[in-house]
């Protein structure tokens, strides 16, 4: 309807690079990098009691687990293998119950660790999960511009599910399997140092093709969360729209959109799944094939009588174990590289700056007047980020007076609801000053200036709660009361009453239970219970029928009593009554004036009048200006 919203989209195409995630470049050469997982630090710093905790019983977990071949080499040494061959049943039963007491300590260390980083888990991944929503809200209209709701989603659940495994399950893992490597290594070279040095260079060998094809899975998983991003991005915009795709009958062109994106991901997760079993199968033939060699060398030393037989049952064990970890690892490390994607993706997303920021030292606004706030544009001028060569308002001045009801009227690009955008400050002019009761806007703290303003949009939002609660979204801490007053000027309390459970009835959805003017009363209600000084009412009237228009208007008059109002309509009944009109034309003020005086003038005003009121003939000016 109002330029606002054509200029948006024009402009929504390009922002101020502040606003932007990275780029693909940037991006790819920050992919797959494990170092990211260490910029979660922040996050997992305030619990680091819950940390000690868990590494303690991770600790006597492993020291359990590296004490069971020692064990066995006793049994078989001394229980099997004692002076003529004699059998020492004692010494076989104290070796066994020394297992099971091992095995309790075992049971009951790894029950405290898994508690302990389980716990970490769900509550580091709902810190990042809060962090994240609180910093997205925050951003200016220019941010959801250039980013799609369904990708932001992603980032939020997919993401940050990925860093929840690593951080409830994968540290926790890896950390067991570091100390049991590291553990049993240090056994093997103790029970046959010859063996070990064979083990362990062969070892190095075959972790540098593990590490190099390891790469190629860590970017690949990083792509197969993108495209699983694209994926929830089509379908969060197809779902919000289907009113529309289906009016247009476009549902199997729409599910073959998302089927190819579904596809798209499928493809992507395939490559990673076949380069992940890849390198799955290459980690154990590299890794066992050592192991089982070096064990045949063990063999041949114990028939030549070099060693005895309970060492090498004891060196098997530890290899086993070493062998183990070094398994468990790689797959770690896949699940710590997916992670590492998706907390570069949730960082990126963490480190996008609005372009409109507060004041480090805010300055109060004066104590409001009786009679409504003060607004005053000079010299402003403003540019949509795509369209630096034509502006949506060129050299504004215009001063609204405390009390003063001043309307805008205009053909669509005119510059109309880009002036409500700046009054709200979510953009700010490239040139010129707006000042609200002669405080510069930008010098006022975010919140204290959109306190001071209430808005009632073309478009209006209901959220999914009851009629109650949408109207309080005016000011969270009215009472009931207040809430069925506002409802009542609002011409809006007789049918939410007729609603089942009257002002507990859920909306639902985007309000699709109301109709476009029950939607537009509720909107109506909730500015007026938010009680600001300067009132903004964009097409507040347009989906009213006759009779509701008539009310609101009412109640819409005595609201504006107390206080500064701008509304913008193309209804010029609503606006007849304004002490101003200013009637815009290509980002400028055209003319100004009463209804009256406009009129007698005979411009663009006159003749918009003329078609709305006496159907006589209009020139194209007066056409447009419907639009």
């Amino acid at each position: 309807m109002s330029n606002g919203t054509t200029s948006t989209s024009k402009g929504s195409s390009s922002s101020s690079s502040s606003a932007q995630t990275p780029t693909a470049t940037q991006r790819e050469q920050q992919k797959g990098s494990l170092a990211a997982l260490r910029r979660l630090a922040p996050f997992l710093a305030p619990y680091r009691r819950q940390f000690v905790l868990a590494g303690i019983a991770l600790t006597v977990a492993a020291g359990a687990t590296l004490a069971i071949p020692y064990a066995f080499k006793q049994m078989i040494d001394l229980g099997f293998g004692g002076q003529a061959g004699i059998h020492n049943v004692d010494h076989v039963n104290a070796v066994f119950l020394a297992l099971f007491g091992v095995a309790t300590v075992l049971a009951l260390a790894t029950a405290a660790r898994f508690y302990t980083v389980s716990w970490l888990g769900e509550r580091v991944t709902a810190d990042i999960r809060a962090a994240v929503y609180r910093h997205v809200v925050r951003q200016s209209p220019a941010f959801f511009e250039t980013t799609q709701t369904g990708e932001v989603l992603s980032r939020l659940t997919t993401d940050t599910t990925l860093i929840q495994a690593v951080v409830g399950t994968s540290i926790s893992v890896a950390l067991r399997n570091l100390l049991l490597f590291a553990g049993g290594l240090v056994m093997l070279f103790v029970t046959s140092p010859k063996l070990s040095s064979i083990i362990i260079g062969l070892l190095v060998l075959t972790v540098l093709p593990i590490v190099m094809f390891g790469r190629r899975v860590r970017k690949l998983s990083r792509d197969s969360q993108d495209r699983i991003a694209d994926a929830s991005a089509v379908a969060g915009e197809i779902l919000n729209a289907m009113p529309t795709v289906q009016a247009f009958t476009h549902e199997h062109i729409e599910t073959a959109r998302f089927g190819a994106t579904v596809e798209n991901a499928f493809v992507t997760a395939m490559r990673r799944i076949r380069a992940r079993a890849l390198l799955t199968m290459l980690a154990i033939v590299l890794v066992f094939g050592t192991i089982v060699f070096v064990l045949w060398l063990g063999a041949h030393a114990v028939l030549e009588g070099a060693m005895s037989g309970g060492d090498l049952g004891q060196f098997i064990l530890y290899a086993s174990i070493v062998a183990g970890a070094i398994g468990a690892l790689s797959e770690v490390m896949g699940e710590a590289q997916r992670a590492a994607g998706a907390t570069e993706r949730l960082l990126e997303l963490l480190a996008v700056r609005s372009d409109i920021q507060a004041p480090s030292q805010p300055v109060a606004l004066p104590p409001r007047a009786a009679n409504g706030a003060a607004l005053s544009l000079a010299n402003v001028t403003f540019h949509y980020p795509s369209r630096l060569d034509s502006p949506a308002l060129d050299h504004v001045d215009l001063d609204i007076r405390p009390g003063e009801t001043v309307a805008v009227v205009g053909p669509s690009g005119a510059g109309k609801t880009t002036l409500f955008q700046l009054f709200l400050r979510f953009y700010d002019p490239q040139q010129g000053t707006i000042r609200l009761d002669g405080v510069d806007i930008r010098q006022l703290d975010l919140h204290t200036l959109r306190d001071a303003v209430g808005i009632v949009p073309q478009d209006t939002v209901i959220f999914s709660a009851n009629a109650m609660e949408n109207i309080r979204y005016g000011r969270a801490d009215a009472s009931d009361e207040e809430v069925i007053r506002a409802a009542r000027l609002a011409a809006a309390h007789d049918f939410i009453e007729r609603l089942p459970h009257g002002y507990q009835s859920f909306l639902g959805e985007r309000g699709v239970r109301l109709s476009g003017g029950q939607r537009q009363r509720i909107a109506i209600a909730r500015a007026l219970l938010k009680n600001p000084p300067l009132l903004l009412l964009d097409e507040a009237t347009s989906a009213l029928d006759a009779e509701s228009e008539r009310l609101v208007q009412s109640a819409l008059e005595a609201a504006m009593v107390g206080r500064t109002t701008v509304i913008i309509a193309h209804r010029l009944a609503t606006v007849q009554r304004a002490d101003r009109i200013i009637v815009m034309e290509d980002g400028r003020i055209v003319e100004m004036g009463t209804h009256q005086s406009l009129v007698a003038l005979g411009g663009v005003y006159a003749n918009l009048a003329a078609l709305q009121f006496h159907s006589v003939h209009v020139t194209p000016v007066a056409a447009e200006a419907l639009q």
